[in-house]
């Protein structure tokens, strides 16, 4: 078999690479486009370099139109990479003879390396970020749909794994609500910190511009979209650090939402189901199979994207004013965690958008419970007779006991004159009616999804766009 062996991450896989990517990470991220990529920033800074004198306009414009990937020898620039052992200046060497002589002695005029590949890396994050909100957008857009239209209904509110009260299940979908726009929020706020241009030469002084330094990072950073900071950020990674963080955090979301609605498909709840199309196989020796696949893979990208925190992490120790151990580092976590959360943004939106609802299963689940998950309110009513802590005495043995020996609580209750002295049946009917006990999950509810209409329906522009 001829192989050129160009596929060796799990991402690139074209065939298990959708799992664990997407088309639009493949892109921002492709090798190809990189080179565009800082090409276009080469152009950007020869420009701005022009209209501040600092080269002729003729070598800008001549730089800025030779710009273009399908003008360099892509081999030739992988050879000089090779040669060099620098990861830059093989592409400046070729793009020089692309742009000829006089102009290519132009290029990269006072910057350095990293101040090219961290502004490309900066691109990387707005473009992900950008594509990342619309997806957020819809899976919050679909949770509120389905949080109003069971902002009433009754389930099991389940605590440690076991029954712990009735809940309106429009409440358990809030909490998922919430926290997604509180993931927006964080979107909106990092794309002012995280998304800044980096042009401040070898060791962060701007020598190499003479005056025009600050200058000149206001017009290279205006025609990228990008802020200018304040000062360089060779060493200094947190915005790369918060990006990485915030990507982890909302495919962390998405994965407790997965595994929520995994848990609840399983057959002793039967509460929710991911839609099965005809011909998605569950097993390959188990026929019957309808795994939950998308949901569990939701899951591995949110354990990944986790992983990826810590290296970013790493390269936040960085030696003096320059240190190329954290980009070296980032190149590997920024891509990674990107994949990994667009990957479960999608699946989480054709997981939700599918979604079926049991409420029968949800209604039957709370009812073979009730006795225990009505604990709380038995216990409140009779408190206000004996006081809580008496009442607290009385139900625990109620309930333990009838666990234990398995006999209902409206038996024991039946033989317990203490409570009978407290409360009359009809207390009693309603005391174990779950409807009546949901407290204000209707009202949080409502508030989650009003939330979440305001802020779809005025979505603010994304900084530096």
């Amino acid at each position: 078999m001829d192989c050129a062996h160009d596929r060796g991450h799990i991402s690139d896989s074209r065939f298990y690479g959708n799992r664990y990517a997407t088309p639009a990470s493949r892109r921002i991220f492709c090798d190809n486009c990189r080179h565009q990529r800082w090409l276009d920033i080469e152009a950007a800074l020869a420009l701005a370099e022009a209209e501040l004198g600092l080269i002729p306009q003729e070598a800008a414009d001549k730089i800025a139109e030779s710009a273009c990937i399908e003008l360099i020898d892509l081999h030739a620039v992988e050879k000089e990479i090779e040669r060099s052992g620098h990861s830059l200046v093989g592409l400046l060497r070729v793009f020089e003879s692309a742009c000829g002589k006089q102009a290519g002695q132009f290029i990269h005029y006072g910057a350095t390396t990293q101040d090219i590949q961290d502004t490309g890396q900066a691109l990387e994050m707005r473009d992900v970020l950008d594509e990342i909100e619309p997806l957020v957008n819809a899976i919050l857009g679909r949770l509120a749909d389905l949080a109003e239209e069971h902002a009433a209904t009754v389930a099991l509110g389940r605590t440690h794994a076991q029954p712990a009260l009735p809940m309106a299940f429009g409440l358990k979908l809030a909490s998922w609500i919430d926290e997604m726009l509180r993931h927006l929020d964080r979107m909106a706020q990092a794309r002012e910190r995280i998304l800044v241009a980096q042009l401040f030469g070898g060791a962060g002084t701007m020598a190499g511009f003479g005056t025009h330094g600050p200058q000149l990072l206001e017009r290279f950073a205006e025609r990228l979209g990008l802020q200018a900071p304040s000062v360089g950020w060779h060493v200094a990674r947190d915005r790369v650090v918060e990006f990485v963080s915030l990507l982890a955090m909302i495919t962390g979301t998405l994965g407790r939402i997965a595994d929520e609605i995994r848990i609840l498909s399983r057959p002793e709840f039967g509460e929710l189901q991911e839609t099965w199309k005809p011909g998605a196989v569950g097993s390959s020796t188990m026929p019957h199979k309808r795994n939950p696949e998308r949901c569990e893979q939701v899951v591995v990208m949110a354990r990944l994207a986790a992983a990826q925190v810590g290296l970013a992490l790493a390269g936040m120790i960085g030696d003096h004013e320059r240190d190329s151990r954290a980009l070296r580092i980032e190149w590997a976590c920024v891509p990674d965690v990107a994949h990994y959360c667009l990957a479960a943004c999608t699946m989480m939106l054709e997981s939700v958008s599918g979604l079926i609802v049991h409420r029968d299963r949800l209604s039957q689940n709370v009812a073979a419970v009730a006795d225990q998950v009505m604990s709380e309110r038995l216990m409140l009513a009779l408190g206000e007779g004996v006081g809580k802590q008496r009442a607290h005495e009385i139900v625990y043995g109620l309930t333990q006991q009838s666990i234990e020996d398995g006999v209902s609580i409206h038996e024991l209750i039946g033989r317990h004159e203490e409570v009978r002295s407290q409360l009359t049946k009809a207390q009693l009917d309603n005391v174990f009616d779950p409807v009546g006990y949901l407290g204000s999950s209707t009202t949080l509810t409502a508030r989650a999804v009003a939330r979440a209409r305001e802020r779809l329906g005025a979505e603010p522009a994304p900084v530096g766009r």
